[in-house]
């Protein structure tokens, strides 16, 4: 009875260590490695960075509502006050000045201009004197208008939609290369055990011959050399088993280091039931590498950046202008007559910054970015015709 309990506690010892090791599928090793390898996390997060990168470059066509000012504004020093017999008496000055100013911002996509709606309230308190004043405009309505320059929303509008898709599909490239190499390592880690079996049955067999070949020697019915070379092959498969053992160890740790693995955690793997089988001609390729990579996005967003830089280069000519204002503003004594007989306030103005001479430096920008433009033409087109050719190469 004791020998058999005996016999039973030592079969779960031995028991318990395989329970606790972990057996992965073909499929459980990329399921993992597409939840928890430091590979597929990065991917999550450029693809985290690119949303929040497209959701600010949507957030600049929003109207914005911006409360800004100087509150407190305070200053006690002497300002110089010139006299009428031209002689400067410095006087003391203690004043209090804040302000505040509430706008609405509206930019304007068609023309990238800027429209907005502000309203402002300064007050003003001379401490020395005891005498205040309020400043106010009501409501004014202001708007800015570049011409013939660069018009970034519009081409924003245009390119940042084409590097969100592009972003989506990288990301989708990158978990599915996760996955093949999941499955390199996989395979590489039974190929690593097939191989430590070949030359574990080799080291056995050699082993046997040398003991037989030693036992010949012994009787004098085989020389020293065929001994010593037969040793010599048993080394050699000793060797090999120990190489073996390493390279099952290193593609084991690639393995795990990929699926992200705790180094306590053990594991073992089992072959696939079957192999899937499928075909795919050239023509069903190229399509779904046209509707799904992001190379092909990329070529036409590189297209478009190339025309946008020759634009700017065009828009950046000439500097022109207009700002138009229109509104109600007042002073008072108190702040509740702000509101009451309001005066109206309108400015037009134009600006303009025009070169003169500048030695054909806004020639040079501009051939320069028609250059440019010509170059990335080139490239992509060859760069379509490598990836039509990677394809077809792939496929066949």
């Amino acid at each position: 009875m004791n020998k058999s309990l005996y016999v039973l506690l030592l079969c779960s010892a031995a028991w318990l260590p395989l329970r606790a090791q972990n057996v992965f599928s073909i499929e459980d090793v990329i399921q993992l490695a597409r939840a928890q390898s430091p590979w597929s996390r990065q991917a999550e997060t450029q693809k985290e960075t690119s949303y929040r990168r497209y959701r600010s470059f949507r957030t600049n066509y929003n109207p914005q509502l911006r409360l800004s000012g100087n509150a407190p504004a305070y200053s006690e020093s002497f300002i110089p006050v010139m006299q009428p017999d031209g002689t400067i008496n410095y006087r003391s000055v203690n004043q209090a000045n804040p302000g505040f100013n509430l706008g609405l911002e509206q930019p304007i996509f068609w023309t990238g201009g800027n429209i907005s709606i502000n309203s402002s309230v300064n007050y003003f308190n001379d401490i020395s004197s005891s005498s205040e004043q309020w400043n106010g405009t009501l409501m004014n309505i202001a708007l800015t208008q570049p011409v013939f320059a660069f018009n970034p929303l519009r081409w924003d509008k245009m390119t940042q939609p084409l590097a969100y898709e592009e972003s989506k599909r990288s990301f989708v490239e990158q978990q599915e290369f996760i996955s093949r190499e999941t499955v390199d390592r996989f395979f590489n880690v039974l190929q690593q055990q097939v191989n430590l079996q070949i030359a574990r049955y080799n080291l056995a067999n050699n082993d046997t011959i040398y003991k037989i070949e030693q036992g010949r020697f012994n009787i004098g019915t085989t020389s020293q050399d065929k001994l010593l070379q037969v040793e010599l092959q048993l080394l050699r498969s000793r060797q090999d088993v120990a190489q073996a053992s390493l390279d099952l160890e290193t593609a084991r740790l690639r393995l795990r280091t990929y699926l992200g693995l705790r180094d306590g955690e053990e594991f073992s793997l089992t072959l696939p039931d079957a192999i899937p089988s499928f075909n795919v001609s050239v023509d069903e390729a190229l399509q779904h590498a046209r509707s799904n990579r992001a190379d092909f996005i990329a070529f036409e967003r590189r297209r478009i950046e190339a025309r946008r830089d020759v634009a700017e280069a065009k828009g950046n000519r000439f500097q022109t202008s207009i700002t138009a204002s229109f509104g109600l503003n007042n002073t008072a004594g108190v702040v509740e007559d702000l509101y009451n007989d309001g005066q109206r306030l309108q400015t037009v103005n134009v600006c303009f910054n025009v070169p003169i001479l500048d030695l054909g430096r806004n020639r040079a920008m501009m051939r320069t970015a028609e250059a440019n433009k010509k170059l990335t033409d080139y490239v992509i087109a060859l760069d379509e015709i490598n990836f039509e050719q990677q394809i077809i190469t792939q496929v066949k």
